[in-house]
């Protein structure tokens, strides 16, 4: 499952520029998606500043600095450490090699894949994978979703980014994180067993959930 969120999420990612129409312009898909929610929404331009606010830094960091305290309390320092490198470092490959890739300029700006959607998701990732029972990946999951997509409507309402960019940045924050999260289980893992074995009081549950497989969620 692990291995098929993550190459649907890049397929997802390098296949949506291929609909760009020269120059990186709006796709028949973003015109019409831009055109719904301007009839909809245009007469209450408020309601656009109000509903990107999810994805802003001082609302998405602490939510991240708050995955980090869960962790240590339950003495998870590898879930700790993942959240404090891993989804920054996916904004920062987003910044420095994505979009100068695919180069879509949007007003003064690259918009593919979005940037602030790509921070957004990759935290919300981390915090899924992070979180040690079905109940809270699940509570996670859905008010990640119903976020992202007031994020989308939005950005899309203030003519920061078209539909397919958010569509681009969400996959590949998934893929990404998830990628990273799949490379560090193993060491992970292997470490918990071994505090579990050398000190069961002191590797904390963190450690006694990895023994028993418990705290290896699903993408």
């Amino acid at each position: 499952m692990t291995a098929a969120v993550v190459l649907i999420g890049f397929l997802i990612t390098v296949t949506v520029p291929l609909s760009f129409p020269a120059g990186g312009g709006p796709t028949a898909v973003d015109r019409a998606v831009g055109d719904r929610v301007h009839d909809s929404l245009d007469a209450h331009p408020g309601i656009y500043h109000a509903l990107v606010i999810p994805s802003d830094a001082y609302i998405v960091l602490p939510l991240l600095l708050l995955g980090m305290v869960y962790c240590a309390l339950r003495r998870d320092w590898w879930g700790a450490g993942f959240l404090l490198i891993v989804p920054e470092l996916v904004v920062a490959i987003n910044t420095w090699a994505l979009k100068p890739l695919w180069d879509r300029h949007l007003q003064h700006y690259l918009a593919y894949p979005s940037g602030h959607t790509v921070q957004f998701v990759a935290i919300a990732t981390g915090l899924l994978l992070v979180a040690a029972t079905a109940w809270l990946r699940i509570t996670v999951a859905v008010l990640a979703a119903i976020a992202l997509a007031a994020v989308a409507v939005g950005m899309v309402g203030l003519g920061y980014h078209h539909p397919t960019d958010v569509v681009g940045g969400t996959a590949f924050a998934v893929a990404a994180v998830t990628a990273s999260w799949a490379a560090v289980t193993p060491w992970r893992t292997r470490e918990q067993h071994r505090e579990s074995r050398d000190d069961p009081g002191v590797a904390g549950p963190a450690a006694a959930e990895a023994a028993t497989g418990t705290d290896q969620p699903g993408p």
